[in-house]
C-alpha cells in the first residue's frame, strides 16, 4: 500500500514526489556550492523554480512564471540566517512557491503549520502526549514536537501558511526561534537548537492586512518578498495552462482539444474585472468584490473540462466555463450581480467572436 501511495494513486502528490526526477537530475548535475544541509546549490534551486535545460539535456519545467530575480532574492534569503515572508494578494502562488522551495532545498515540503484564527502556540513550539504526560510526567517521550521544532533539529525548511491569520500572541512565539535559533523546553530543562540549514518560509495575504498585524520585532526577523500578479495576459495564460494540465492528469480527466481559446477568454475576463480596465485600455469597468485570482481561473477551467468531459461533447466550450466564471465573480449577490451584468452588456456583448460566451453567461443569470 505504501508503494502505491507514492505512485499515480495520489490525488495531490507533494512537490518532491511529483518532480522527483527533475530534482534528481539537478542534484546529479549541480556543481555549485551547497549551503549546509541543502540538497541543491542556490543557483540549482532557482533553476528548479524558473525552469531550464540542464547540460545532460534534462528539461526542468518552470514552477514559477514571473521575474527570475524574485526567486533569486527568495533563495538568497534562505541561504542566510533570515526567515522568508512571501507576501501577495490571493492567487500569486505564495503557497506553491513555498512548497517548491522547501522541496528543492530540504527534500520535503511537509513540515507545515497552517495558520488560522485558532492556531495554538503548541503548533509553533511543541505539545504533549497527554496520556503519557499523566502516566509518566514530563519526558522526552511525552513531548510532541511541532513541524518547526522538527525542522530546527534536522536543519530543514519549515513552512507557515497565512501568518497574519494567527493570533498576535501566538505569532510572537516565533521571535525566539528566529532570533536566537533555539526553542526552550522549560518543563524538561532543555532546549532545541537549530541545526545549520534550518529556516522558515511564511506566507501572508495582502488582503489580510489589519487582521493580525505582525509586531515590529517579528517583522524584523523576516525578509519580505512580494509576489506580484502575472505581469501580462500571456504569462497568466501560461500559468493557467500548465496548472490545468497538471491537475487534469492528477484527476484523470480526459484530454480536451482546443482548450486554449477558452483559457485565454477566462484570463481576459479575470484580468479586466480585476484591473477595472478592458484589455485595450479603452473602457473602464467596475470591480467586483472577489479577488479573481489566477488560482480561481485554474479552478474555473478545470471545472469546465469536467463539465465538457462528463456532460458535454468533449470540447471545451463557452457554456462549460460560463457558470464557473459567474460563480467566481458574483460573491456578493447584491452588488456583484449588477457589476457582472453591466460587464456582459457593455463589454462582452460588443465583442466579435464572443457571442457564444455572452449567450451562455446570460442564461446563467436567468
Amino acid at each position: 500500500m505504501g508503494d502505491d501511495l507514492l505512485g499515480d494513486n495520489l490525488l495531490r502528490p507533494h512537490a518532491e514526489q511529483l518532480y522527483a526526477a527533475e530534482l534528481e537530475a539537478l542534484a546529479r548535475t549541480d556543481t555549485g556550492t551547497r549551503p549546509p544541509n541543502w540538497l541543491l546549490s542556490p543557483s540549482a534551486v532557482v533553476t528548479y523554480l524558473i525552469g531550464g535545460t540542464l547540460d545532460d539535456g534534462t528539461v526542468i519545467t518552470p514552477k514559477y512564471i514571473g521575474p527570475g530575480r524574485i526567486m533569486e532574492v527568495a533563495v538568497a534569503t534562505l541561504a542566510t540566517d533570515r526567515a522568508l515572508l512571501l507576501l501577495g494578494v490571493p492567487g500569486t502562488a505564495k503557497t506553491w512557491v513555498s512548497e517548491h522551495l522547501s522541496a528543492a532545498i530540504s527534500g520535503t515540503s511537509t513540515l507545515l503549520v497552517q495558520g488560522t484564527a485558532g492556531t495554538p502556540e503548541e503548533a509553533i513550539r511543541y505539545g504533549w502526549n497527554y496520556a503519557r504526560l499523566i502516566a509518566e510526567g514530563p519526558s522526552r517521550e511525552a513531548l510532541v514536537p511541532s513541524p518547526i521544532m522538527t525542522a530546527m533539529a534536522a536543519g530543514k525548511i519549515a513552512r507557515l501558511e497565512e501568518l497574519t491569520r494567527i493570533p498576535s500572541d501566538v505569532q510572537d512565539a516565533l521571535i525566539t526561534v528566529l532570533s536566537e535559533k533555539t526553542l526552550p523546553v522549560p518543563e524538561l530543562g532543555i532546549e532545541v537548537q537549530a541545526a545549520k540549514g534550518f529556516s522558515l518560509i511564511a506566507t501572508a495575504n495582502d488582503r489580510d492586512r489589519g487582521v493580525n498585524e505582525l509586531s515590529s520585532a517579528l517583522r524584523r526577523r523576516f525578509n519580505t518578498v512580494v509576489l506580484p500578479l502575472p505581469a501580462t495576459a500571456d504569462d497568466e495564460v501560461r500559468i493557467v495552462t500548465q496548472r490545468v494540465e497538471s491537475l487534469g492528469r492528477a484527476l484523470e480527466l480526459p484530454d480536451i482539444p482546443s482548450a486554449a481559446d477558452e483559457i485565454r477568454r477566462v484570463v481576459t475576463v479575470f484580468r479586466e474585472l480585476r484591473s477595472g480596465l478592458t484589455e485595450d485600455g479603452r473602457n473602464k469597468v467596475k470591480r467586483p468584490s472577489g479577488t479573481l485570482s489566477t488560482a480561481e481561473a485554474i479552478s474555473v477551467i478545470t471545472h469546465g473540462i469536467a463539465m465538457s468531459a462528463h456532460f458535454g461533447d468533449g470540447v471545451l466550450r463557452a457554456s462549460d466555463v460560463a457558470a464557473g466564471i459567474q460563480g467566481a465573480v458574483v460573491k456578493d449577490p447584491g452588488t456583484d450581480a449588477v457589476i457582472w451584468t453591466e460587464y456582459l452588456e457593455g463589454i462582452v456583448r460588443e465583442r466579435k467572436d464572443w457571442s457564444d460566451f455572452y449567450r451562455a453567461a446570460r442564461r446563467g443569470l436567468a
